[in-house]
C-alpha cells in the first residue's frame, strides 16, 4: 500500500501515513480522458441558435405572381436563397451533457488519486491547532 508524509501548515513533516489500496490503483489514462471530456461536455452551454425561414419575421406574402414575370417562382421572401432569408441546417439550442457509468467514474477517480500519489503531488495536511 502507498504511503505519504503528513505535514503541518508550515510543511514540516509530522509522520508517515499509510493510504488505502484505492490510492495504489492502476492509472488508466483512457478513463481519465473519458471523465474529463464528460465534465467539459456537461459544462457546455449549447445556446448557439440561428433562425430558419419559419422563424425569420416577414415573408408572409408571395413576392410576385407565379407565371409571366420571367423570374424563378418564389413563395416567400424569407427563403434561404434570398437576402434576409433564413438559415438552412443552422445550429439550434441543444444539450451536450451525458452520463458515464458509475464504475467508470469511480475508476477514473481512483486513477486520478493514484496518479497524484505516484508523482508525489498528494499533500496530507494536519489541521490540528494547539
Amino acid at each position: 500500500m502507498p504511503s505519504v508524509a503528513m505535514v503541518d501548515m508550515n510543511n514540516k513533516k509530522l509522520k508517515e501515513m499509510e493510504l488505502p489500496a484505492l490510492f495504489g490503483a492502476e492509472v488508466k489514462a483512457h478513463l481519465l480522458h473519458t471523465a474529463v471530456v464528460n465534465q467539459l461536455a456537461n459544462k457546455r452551454a449549447g445556446t448557439a441558435c440561428t433562425k430558419t425561414k419559419g422563424l425569420v419575421s416577414g415573408g408572409g406574402k408571395k413576392p410576385f405572381k407565379q407565371k409571366g414575370t420571367g423570374r424563378a417562382r418564389a413563395g416567400s421572401s424569407r427563403s434561404p436563397l434570398w437576402r434576409h432569408g433564413g438559415t438552412v441546417f443552422g445550429p439550434l439550442p441543444r444539450d451536450y451533457s451525458y452520463t458515464i457509468p458509475k464504475k467508470e467514474k469511480r475508476a477514473a477517480l481512483a486513477a486520478a488519486l493514484a496518479a497524484k500519489v505516484s508523482e508525489n503531488r498528494l499533500i496530507v495536511r494536519s489541521v490540528r491547532t494547539g
